[in-house]
């Protein structure tokens, strides 16, 4: 297996930026989902409502970029506006038609499950297979590591509790599936909204696609890099 591309998603639930290459730390990879969109009760805007989570529509029209360490948003009028100008709460507010905040992480991570997700191409090919008419796209499941693999079907499934070496340096444990929501419907880019990609992964796998991960070891990853199961 190789790594196949890398994803940063800089404010949780905005579009991310495909990146040459990442480091990561016991946290995580550096700068991913560092910020999130908070609503007047303090919830983290996402695209589906839970006890912390709550549901924001039009996250998906902005996009995160970081560049040096530094944030930023990326409007659909293509303004960009760094996370450390006092003009960006005002300027969400007024994209989400809502009064919200943009905040940095503190004490408890913005990740939904754990730090890391990780998915296969053998489990897109498995997608295109099951929906010929729908576009497989990665992008869709906001995976940090999209890993180039043989076959088709949801074989990281198959590696929970496994250890992946990437790179050099870098080891991974996978801990976990990856529960599938709404969010992978949304329509994003020229990806249009599309129910039947979560009904057929629910029906067929359980909602389970994609798989998380913890980080035993930090290190830097390149697209190409080489990946071992140990």
């Amino acid at each position: 297996m190789v790594v196949e591309q890398l994803w940063r998603y800089p404010v949780k639930s905005m579009l991310g930026e495909s990146c040459a290459s990442l480091r990561v730390n016991a946290r995580g990879v550096e700068g991913d989902r560092l910020y999130a969109v908070r609503d007047a009760n303090g919830k983290l805007g996402s695209g589906k409502d839970s006890r912390r989570l709550c549901r924001i529509a039009g996250l998906f029209d902005l996009r995160a970029t970081s560049v040096d360490g530094v944030t930023s948003v990326v409007f659909p009028n293509r303004e960009k506006i760094s996370a450390h100008d006092a003009e960006i709460h005002a300027a969400l507010s007024r994209m989400l038609a809502q009064p919200v905040t943009l905040s940095l992480e503190g004490a408890t991570p913005h990740f939904d499950a754990a730090p890391i997700h990780i998915l296969t191409t053998a489990s897109l090919a498995w997608l295109k297979h099951a929906l010929p008419d729908v576009k497989a796209d990665e992008r869709r499941f906001r995976p940090n590591l999209l890993l180039a693999t043989e076959g088709s079907g949801p074989l990281e499934q198959q590696w929970i509790g496994r250890t992946l070496e990437v790179g050099e340096q870098l080891k991974l444990r996978i801990t976990d599936p990856t529960e599938r929501c709404r969010m992978v419907t949304l329509g994003q880019s020229e990806l249009p909204e599309d129910a039947g990609v979560l009904r057929v992964i629910a029906q067929k796998l359980g909602a389970l696609f994609g798989v998380y991960a913890e980080v035993l070891t930090p290190g830097e990853v390149r697209v190409g890099d080489p990946v071992r199961i140990v």
